[in-house]
């Protein structure tokens, strides 16, 4: 059978990529992107500052004119970060940047997957803020068999092109999973249940995420305080939602 011919009844699910999520994308009510060592850790670090933050697909000409048309400023990579483009994908650049109240932040991966989301909520989520989005999809009844959620991780690129499964994702979207499923017991399929279980086996996240592929190499790239930073677990209350096209913290989960 055709993958496009499954058609599941858990509450949660788990896939890879943008082309997970649009094989998901008819069948469920909520998306929580995860791309934990770039974009939607970034996210959550811009919107605990009080940043809306608008993805977008291309790296390129197009997205200074993205920027432009939103008065927002744009992030770059991270290489290109600097004193006149402070802004970039790594986290620890914008923590230490000026405060802005719009950036446009591109991202491959993370964009395309809420491109495939239209007309359903769509969450950033990130080792981070994992507790608080598994919260919020909680108290929001979202979950169940009738308005399953899928969670998904978004992985790198081979040079080629082609997906690269990365485990800081998996790691990122098992603790969204974990969380939510210890709080309603929310039906897992198969994938997201082997997920949840990758995250609850680790013991040093920190250690795990910096020794993986992804992890080596931004420490060898000399970024060690994004990987600092991407597994400051539950480190954000916030749950960044995609709202008119931008990234906005509209709810965030309180702490006693």
């Amino acid at each position: 059978m055709r993958a496009t011919e499954v058609h599941l009844t858990h509450g949660v699910r788990f896939e890879w990529g943008p082309t997970g999520a649009e094989h998901l994308a008819a069948d469920v009510d909520c998306f929580v992107v995860v791309d934990v060592l770039s974009f939607t850790t970034s996210v959550t670090v811009a919107v605990d500052a009080g940043t809306t933050v608008f993805p977008y697909r291309w790296r390129d000409e197009t997205a200074v004119a993205f920027a432009a048309q939103h008065s927002a400023e744009l992030a770059v990579g991270r290489r290109a970060a600097g004193p006149g483009a402070p802004w970039s994908l790594s986290p620890a650049a914008l923590r230490a940047a000026p405060f802005t109240p719009r950036l446009v932040l591109p991202s491959p991966n993370g964009s395309a997957i809420s491109a495939s989301a239209e007309g359903k909520h769509v969450v950033a989520g990130s080792l981070r803020n994992a507790t608080a989005v598994g919260e919020w999809l909680a108290r929001e009844g979202l979950g169940t068999a009738e308005t399953p959620v899928a969670v998904i991780a978004a992985g790198e690129r081979w040079p080629d092109g082609s997906l690269r499964p990365a485990l800081e994702d998996l790691l990122g979207a098992g603790a969204v999973i974990a969380a939510l499923h210890e709080l309603v017991g929310a039906t897992l399929s198969p994938e997201a249940a082997v997920a949840a279980d990758a995250f609850r086996q680790v013991d040093d996240l920190k250690a795990v995420v910096a020794g993986s592929f992804s992890g080596r190499e931004l420490i060898d790239d000399g970024f060690a305080g994004d990987v600092e930073i991407a597994t400051e677990v539950d480190g954000s209350t916030a749950v960044p939602m995609l709202v008119d096209g931008a990234f906005t913290a509209v709810h965030t989960v309180p702490r006693d």
